[in-house]
């Protein structure tokens, strides 16, 4: 039979299902024969349209993760009180969640990074990865006052991930300090990267060849109570939405200037995210590591603005300059439009020195040395 490796992926935004799916791929490419199952509350459509062969998904809750109200709005007593009920029931969820992982035949589990693939791994005596640039507890644990009522969930959440056999870690990452050093590998950037010329990326879709593009990417969650006809006239530039922003101004009023796409239909004309990012000149976002970590892949400069209270976020603006040019803008003058002046001086930033993003070529191959031999 050939070996089953089973991936808990985090449903929160696109970010950790985007990169486990390059991870899926490159180890897929290396050892067509072993059968992957994703368990995960990601969305399926993504999964379709983006692994290169096929895989088991199935639909399921492995975390929490953050409850967010859209991709700058987050709401911190609701994500601590959903993380302390699921925590709660640790115990029952790994015991019949290692149930499946015997059922299945799973010789080897990765998270990314929900806490119960771990404790589900070693009560089915499965050894396992753990996958990521950060962990749960210590998003959780910067919540002081409402973790307060929370007593024992960031070191359930630890004592979770201390079970991993190895940890691939990557870059502009936090958290991990209670984890055994001995175990951790740093990885280059896991990241989408185009195979397509920009040129033929905007013939393709139609997009004006010699103007300046920027791209609004806010992820999963979108961006609500935005206008997008306030940027139909930004000077010296063209906007590129994919509908993730609201697909007409507020009021139902045209958008003007701005170039509307559909991403399921990119992906279905054989394009990928990551050829429209390489086929852009700026992406206005807000940090993420996936946003970042295609940037960087695909030479794109990146706008970005404040996402509320997610320490991630401190980590990463310290942290990009090394990967993408990047510049900051209020969230006051993202939602009013005025974005001329930073996209300009964006442009004439220097790049930084191209880094490597071949990390999902060796995570697989360092996972493909944990599963049994041919």
């Amino acid at each position: 039979m050939p070996p089953v490796v089973v991936f808990y992926s985090s449903g929160h935004g696109f970010g950790h299902a985007s990169r486990d799916i390059e991870v899926i791929n490159a180890l897929l490419d290396r050892r067509p024969e072993v059968r992957v199952i994703v368990r995960t509350a990601a969305k399926r459509w993504l999964f379709d349209l983006t692994v290169t062969r096929p895989i088991t998904f199935e639909a399921f809750e492995a975390d929490t993760g953050a409850v967010q109200m859209d991709s700058l709005r987050l709401d911190v007593a609701e994500t601590i009180r959903r993380a302390a009920a699921f925590h709660a029931g640790l115990d029952a969820k790994s015991a019949a969640e290692a149930k499946v992982l015997r059922t299945t035949g799973a010789a080897l589990v990765v998270g990314d990074a929900p806490p119960l693939a771990f404790t589900a791994a070693a009560v089915a005596g499965v050894p396992s990865v753990l996958l990521g640039n950060f962990t749960w507890d210590w998003i959780y644990e910067a919540y002081g006052e409402e973790v307060a009522q929370a007593p024992g969930l960031p070191e359930r959440i630890r004592t979770a991930y201390r079970l991993a056999d190895l940890v691939l870690r990557l870059p502009m990452w936090g958290g991990f300090a209670s984890l055994d050093p001995a175990r951790i590998v740093d990885l280059p950037l896991v990241a989408r990267r185009s195979r397509r010329t920009r040129a033929e990326v905007r013939a393709a879709l139609g997009l004006p060849p010699d103007e300046r593009l920027v791209l609004l990417s806010f992820g999963g969650f979108g961006l609500r109570h935005f206008d997008l006809a306030a940027l139909a006239h930004l000077p010296g530039w063209r906007v590129v939405s994919t509908g993730q922003v609201g697909a007409r101004a507020e009021g139902g009023g045209p958008t003007g200037g701005i170039i509307e796409l559909d991403e399921r239909e990119l992906y279905g004309s054989g394009l990928r995210y990551e050829d429209l990012v390489a086929a852009c000149d700026v992406v206005a976002t807000k940090p993420g590591y996936g946003i970042i970590a295609e940037c960087a892949a695909n030479g794109a400069a990146l706008l970005y603005t404040s996402r509320g209270r997610f320490v991630e976020y401190d980590v990463l603006v310290e942290q990009m300059p090394r990967y993408v040019r990047s510049a900051f803008i209020p969230q006051a003058d993202l939602l009013a439009g005025r974005w001329a002046p930073a996209l300009d001086a964006l442009l004439i930033q220097p790049a930084p020195p191209r880094q490597r993003v071949d990390g999902a070529e060796a995570a697989a191959d360092l996972l493909i040395a944990r599963l049994p031999k041919r």
